[in-house]
């Protein structure tokens, strides 16, 4: 009779070998056809963990979009490709990509580490700063709005309705959520539950969308300290918790981030030392977008909650923003692997750069699509450029046969299947954004009379 460590190692090996036909990756659930195992999820996850300690396995997404690989195979099919696309999209630092090659080794040659507090501690606001001089100027002269100087908030409100879908949709994306930028849309707008979708997915979406509207609503009131970042936390995390108790109260116990090395702090008396530390610093940073970076690393880093950190510090970086009316943080387009691997540097290593050069990148592309003066200030979108007959004849087809919002997403989805792997979500994204833009003022673009731009408007929403 073989023993237990004997069927594991089978069982391991068998997962080894069935990765060899998934050149493009795998998901838990191809895995459990593929190797035919009689065995629990949460048991082929944590062979899946141990393949990857070991060096033989590594991962791209989060949750439920998690794809798994050999890392020889990735090397060999993907590795460079996703380099090259990486850096074509984000421009690197010489730093960053430094950064980017270490934290993407397997988890078995990275040194683990655990909070260091001198990270913290050793931070001298408007003495020290994260962004040069020309980071700042370069931010502030993106993030100028007509409305410098009105009430704090009043930028925000002007835009509300396109930045509750655009933030929600964004930051919730990073977490893996599979919603579409159209679902995501039905939901805010209009509360309908996309099909196929998780409860979760809907209430992360939600949550956002309540936050926003906390931030946006209550500019003048809420600021970096205990009362907004915890009801900042709760609205995020309400119902997403297995302790309901747990939405806006500091972290009790320990936690490890997955697919890291990194373990942060675990007592409590500690954590609440660290967490009040972090506001007051915050407070005292004069620049409103060192004062949104800086959320933005120490948050994620010191994990002051149970879960939902990173949402936390996503938002919470748009509070110093509001509070000027400067254009607001959407992370449009940020790739969710470099905006993991730009936390993994912070928190590994303690090295900023990687995660700078993917804020830099994200606010200048906030910044653009909320301008008024987007066209004279930002370059044409290449992607766009490349597949603009392809959108401009697919949107026609939906705006001249007055396609609702159901009828369209599926139509979309089809077109997408017809292009590379690689650019069918950024495609239906781009088709997605410009129907969400629409308007009396633009759609003779796409060839269709005024009737029939009307009859569609009339059937969009339904």
């Amino acid at each position: 009779m073989k023993s237990s460590q004997e069927n594991i190692n089978r069982e391991l090996e068998i997962i080894k070998n069935s990765l060899e036909q998934f050149k493009e990756g795998a998901s838990l659930d191809d895995l459990k056809r593929a190797t035919g195992l009689i065995t629990e999820p949460r048991t082929l996850q944590r062979r899946l963990d141990k393949l990857q300690e070991l060096g033989v396995v590594t991962t791209s997404g989060k949750t439920r979009a998690t794809l798994y690989y050999l890392v020889q195979a990735q090397a060999e099919q993907k590795g460079e490709v996703v380099e090259e696309q990486g850096e074509d999209l984000i421009p690197l630092s010489n730093q960053g990509r430094e950064i980017r090659k270490l934290v993407m080794q397997p988890v078995a040659r990275r040194r683990p580490v655990g909070y260091n507090i001198d990270f913290l501690t050793s931070y001298r606001p408007n003495v020290d700063s994260y962004l040069t001089s020309d980071d700042k100027r370069k931010l502030t002269e993106l993030g100028n709005t007509a409305t410098l100087n009105q009430p704090a908030g009043t930028y925000a409100r002007e835009i509300l309705q396109r930045l509750l879908i655009d933030l929600s949709w964004n930051s919730s994306r990073l977490e893996g959520n599979t919603y579409s930028l159209l679902d995501t849309q039905r939901l805010v707008s209009q509360g309908q539950i996309a099909d196929n979708k998780t409860a979760a997915e809907a209430q992360m979406i939600l949550n956002h969308k309540d936050a926003i509207e906390f931030i946006v609503q209550t500019a003048d009131e809420i600021g970096f300290n205990r009362y907004t970042l915890t009801n900042l936390h709760a609205l995020l995390s309400n119902n997403l918790l297995p302790d309901p108790a747990a939405s806006g109260r500091l972290r009790t116990h320990g936690v490890g981030i997955s697919h890291s090395v990194f373990t942060p702090l675990g007592i409590p008396q500690q954590i609440e030392e660290m967490f009040e530390l972090v506001l007051e610093k915050a407070r005292g940073i004069e620049d409103p977008f060192e004062q949104a970076f800086f959320i933005m690393v120490q948050i994620p880093y010191l994990q002051p909650f149970d879960d939902v950190n990173k949402r936390v510090s996503r938002l919470a970086s748009n509070i110093p923003l509001n509070r000027l009316n400067l254009a607001p943080l959407a992370f449009v387009d940020v790739p969710d692997d470099i905006y993991f691997q730009g936390l993994l540097g912070v928190y590994e290593l303690n090295r900023i750069e990687l995660y700078k050069d993917v804020f830099m990148w994200a606010y200048e592309r906030s910044a653009l699509r909320y301008a008024a003066l987007r066209q004279s200030l930002g370059e044409p979108d290449p992607f766009r450029l490349k597949y603009r007959e392809a959108i401009r004849e697919l949107i026609t087809e939906i705006i001249s046969n007055a396609m609702q919002q159901k009828e369209a997403m599926a139509i979309i989805q089809q077109k997408a299947t017809t292009l590379p792997e690689k650019d069918q979500a950024k495609f239906t994204e781009a088709v997605e954004t410009e129907l969400l833009s629409l308007h009396d003022g633009n759609f003779a673009r796409y060839r269709v009379r005024p009737l029939e731009f009307k009859q569609w408007k009339d059937v969009w929403g339904k």
